[in-house]
């Protein structure tokens, strides 16, 4: 009964081109368009069947073969990964590469002269520029304008202020009604006429009634504002006239590459050591497996201060004024040399574990170690230290002294920052909004009381603290590893350097927190930052045991600022063997 309400299915007619051999889904075997003229109806319930199978098999080709496939972990490296030199992962570097593949020597085509570099920026402003302008013609105040915020920072908030991309469009919060926004919010259809240049027809007079398209002749005379757009003779309103009249800074160029790089065989790549200094004498101390080697900048010279017995060098630090060095060691020696005589004058005791971290205020010497404590030593005293602080959990990997208001930062691999008021032995603060290991920290040398901190890979965020309220005034996600934070001496800006995946350098301009050039080439992550005395040029070490210069700042606007004397007193060196 069921074959016979079905219609016959019969075969294509003659018109249909001859065809190759097909197989037959009823029977199996091959025909071809001769036979199936004549042949029998088709069953519909084998065909049916025949189509399932078939649909089936296509599935299993489209399949992988196993258990269902599972997205593939994103490999996070932490803070403590060290590449191997030898035997490179080559699927790893090659998931940390730069977009352009971060060549460490750039290529000619690639290299910009200074003034190609202030070409570049200047056309980036007029783009930006252009971008505000037709915004502001083609939607005037239609549509909410994508002005960054203000980033002033406010000493007496209470809570943490999160930078925004100005970029990114806003998403308008959906529980407002259309009838709960203004009249110029609500979306309209736009007039035919887009570009008719006449005053606005969403202004409203005294009286409450919209002001007519044509001012009409009145009993008062004429309109004679000579800003009204009725008697403009430029295509844009008087606002975007004032916003291309307004005069604007000129963009300062940094040049992006480096103009010295030098070898540093055997320059650790951990990320808790802090084996590169420039001392108040323009002299670069840097400890380089057991010996610590100085770079005269005045002559050029290399010279060898020390080689270590049995033990490695973990950090270097100068005093600021003078010759003396301090280098920590990873047995937890501390030593004091004079480097202009190239003599020992002590060694310190104390530690139980390798000492990564030294900060110098005046005749005070303060050592962090990974047994977790932090030593205050006098140096003109015979004890081996004066007072010891307990507080962090792990390993300490950053300090700095605040030598105008006395205060010390510390950071640690417990994710803590933690700020000491002068040698006490309780913190004042204990900072807990980093996610990973704090090792970059900045004292602002432009105002009172201002700090930045940067954490590790998990954390990639700069913040700032007020130190006098214990406040979190502003933060910015880098979206990489933060390595070393340094404040120029000569303006308001500071340089970040970072590790996966760019390993670039960043200088900021504060408060803004806004770009002024990002620059590449380590390829590394560049784990150590030092500044030179005129605060005009920063150095750069990573793991791919280069050091590189760069031309990042001013020149300060009062001279006499430098230590050039003791530059040149130590300009007699020889040079090493």
């Amino acid at each position: 009964m069921e074959n016979s309400h079905t219609p016959n299915l019969v075969s294509p007619d003659t018109k249909t081109p001859p065809v190759a051999a097909k197989r037959n889904l009823t029977n199996g075997h091959i025909t071809n368009g001769a036979e199936r003229a004549g042949s029998e109806p088709v069953d519909p319930t084998a065909l049916s069947k025949a189509l399932k199978d078939m649909e089936d098999a296509g599935r299993m080709r489209e399949r992988t073969p196993g258990a269902s496939p599972s997205r593939k972990r994103q490999r996070v490296y932490g803070d403590r990964f060290i590449p191997n030199r030898e035997g490179q992962d080559l699927q790893a570097s090659f998931s940390l590469l730069h977009d352009d593949a971060s060549p460490a020597t750039p290529s000619k085509a690639k290299k910009r002269t200074p003034h190609g570099e202030l070409h570049f920026q200047k056309t980036e402003e007029a783009n930006r520029t252009f971008s505000t302008l037709l915004r502001s013609e083609l939607f005037d105040t239609t549509i909410p304008q994508p002005t960054p915020p203000s980033l002033s920072p406010d000493l007496t908030s209470t809570h943490s202020t999160t930078i925004n991309d100005p970029s990114r469009s806003r998403t308008p919060p959906t529980n407002l009604s259309s009838s709960s926004l203004p009249a110029s919010l609500t979306p309209s259809t736009p007039h035919k006429n887009l570009f008719t240049y006449m005053s606005p027809r969403h202004h409203t007079n005294i009286s409450g009634h919209p002001t007519p398209s044509r001012t009409p002749q009145s009993r008062h005379g004429p309109n004679l504002n000579a800003r009204s757009d009725l008697y403009s003779l430029s295509p844009v309103r008087f606002d975007s006239q004032r916003l291309l009249l307004s005069p604007r800074k000129a963009p300062r160029a940094v040049s992006k590459v480096p103009f010295k790089v030098l070898d540093a065989p055997d320059l650790a790549d951990d990320f808790y050591l802090n084996l590169v200094d420039w001392g108040g004498s323009n002299i670069l101390g840097v400890g380089l497996g057991s010996c610590v080697y100085m770079w005269n900048s005045t002559s050029g010279r290399v010279t060898k201060l020390c080689e270590l017995q049995d033990d490695i060098v973990t950090s270097v630090s100068w005093i600021q004024r003078g010759t003396h060095v301090s280098i920590g060691t990873n047995k937890g020696l501390v030593q004091i040399w004079d480097a202009e005589k190239q003599r020992r004058l002590r060694t310190m005791t104390g530690h139980t574990a390798r000492v990564g971290a030294l900060a110098w205020n005046d005749h005070i010497l303060t050592s962090g170690s990974r047994d977790r404590l932090i030593f205050h030593r006098d140096v003109r005293q015979p004890d081996q230290y004066l007072r010891k602080l307990v507080g962090h959990k792990q390993e300490i990997c950053g300090l700095r002294w605040n030598t105008e208001d006395g205060q010390l930062a510390s950071g640690g691999n417990d994710n803590k920052l933690m700020v000491w008021d002068k040698l006490s032995e309780t913190p004042l603060w204990k900072f807990s909004e980093h996610t990973a290991a704090v090792k970059a920290i900045a004292w602002s040398p432009h105002q009172h009381n201002l700090l930045a901190s940067g954490g590790g890979t998990a954390d990639r965020r700069i913040k700032f603290w007020n130190t006098s309220t214990g406040t979190c005034i502003q933060e910015l996600d880098t979206g990489s590893q933060v390595c070393n934070l340094a404040w120029s001496k000569n303006s308001n800006e500071l340089v970040s350097t970072h590790g996966y995946s760019q390993n670039q350098i960043v200088v900021w301009k504060y408060p803004s927190m806004t770009q002024v050039a990002s620059l590449t080439g380590h390829t590394y992550r560049v784990l150590y930052l030092a500044m030179s005395p005129d605060g005009q040029t920063v150095v750069t070490g990573a793991g791919d045991e280069t050091l590189r210069f760069w031309k990042c700042f001013g020149k300060r606007e009062r001279d006499g600022v430098g230590g050039e004397g003791a530059g040149a007193r130590m300009e007699r060196w020889g040079v090493i063997r």
